[in-house]
């Protein structure tokens, strides 16, 4: 190739890159500016004291180190004060596995249900992705109106008019029934997306190992345990860790519902309680960065472990 001819496709080649960096560099900017630098400021928030008195000098505050984070620790909100105060950790914890793993079951069940063939199948696909696809305000107001606690509220209506009770029910003001709603609510809410994601796979098992089940005799619920559930743990193992990182880091439902009040509070709630009710912005970016150390060591987990394992 002539000197001529290299100098003409480097620079081609320059262009190019000019044009790369300036179609991309908008939506860098965009990611930077609602993303990347809002982390890096709650982290260094978290390290400083800052509240109303100093917002409009913020660059200014006082450094208090771990001081945000001791106090978030030794809050009543957030510790573990017994079974009838289980605090924003706890709770967090109780909260996120117990509704996880009520959605995969559900969702288990609901794919095992849509992947035999029947008359109908497509409307009852479209019924169990409703609560999926609804917006949740519309559907945490339907629940409230339902569960409400007056003697007119739907569910109270049905029971009082039954006689199964003698008197209305505060549904999600009772401290224990309320998180145990919340997390059923949650359930419902989200199997859908698990169901999905488990039928999808259902139906790439190849048919021929259920016909050599049958053909040693094996019977429904041992073709169960030995094909469709080792066939499905992979995706059940990825599905549950990346419900369990979302439901997590869930706010707008929990508050939605119960505003986080009679033992639902968890820590995407203090956190919001902290920043926005008590104006502490300092311990609302240190709950935050607790919350994301640990929806990083649930990403870890999901990595090293279900990834590696899909892999291989």
């Amino acid at each position: 190739m002539s000197t001529a001819a290299k100098k003409k496709a480097t620079g081609f080649q320059k262009k190019e890159a000019r044009l790369a960096w300036a179609l991309i560099s908008p939506t860098a900017l965009i990611v930077f500016g609602l993303v990347i630098f809002p982390a890096i400021f709650s982290i260094w928030v978290s390290f400083h004291d800052v509240g109303l008195h100093n917002l409009n000098d913020v660059f200014h505050a006082p450094y208090v180190g771990f001081d945000n984070y001791v106090k978030v620790i030794n809050d009543y909100a957030f510790k573990f004060q017994g079974l009838d105060n289980l605090g924003a950790a706890v709770t967090s914890v109780v909260y996120s596995f117990s509704a996880t793993t009520l959605a995969i079951i559900i969702g288990l069940i609901a794919s095992l249900i849509l992947n035999r063939p029947f008359r109908g199948r497509g409307i009852a696909r479209a019924i169990f992705l409703f609560p999926y696809v609804a917006p949740i305000v519309s559907v945490a107001f339907v629940w409230r109106w339902i569960l409400d606690p007056k003697p007119s509220g739907v569910l109270n209506n049905i029971l009082l008019s039954l006689n199964l009770i003698e008197e209305p029910i505060a549904y999600l003001a009772n401290r224990g029934l309320s998180l145990l709603i919340v997390i059923l609510l949650d359930a419902w809410r989200y199997f859908p997306f698990c169901m999905l994601m488990i039928l999808a796979r259902l139906q790439a098992i190849d048919g021929k190992l259920y016909e050599a089940a049958k053909m040693d005799g094996a019977n429904a619920i041992q073709q169960f345990f030995t094909i469709t559930l080792p066939e499905l743990r992979y995706v059940l193992g990825a599905t549950f860790l990346l419900r369990l990182m979302w439901t997590f880091n869930k706010f707008d439902d929990i508050f939605l519902y119960t505003g986080g009040g009679f033992g639902t509070k968890v820590l995407p709630v203090l956190t919001y309680e902290f920043s926005f009710r008590l104006y502490d912005f300092g311990r609302g970016a240190a709950t935050a960065m607790i919350l994301l150390v640990v929806l990083a060591i649930f990403l870890t987990v999901y990595v090293t472990v279900v990834m590696k394992n899909v892999e291989d």
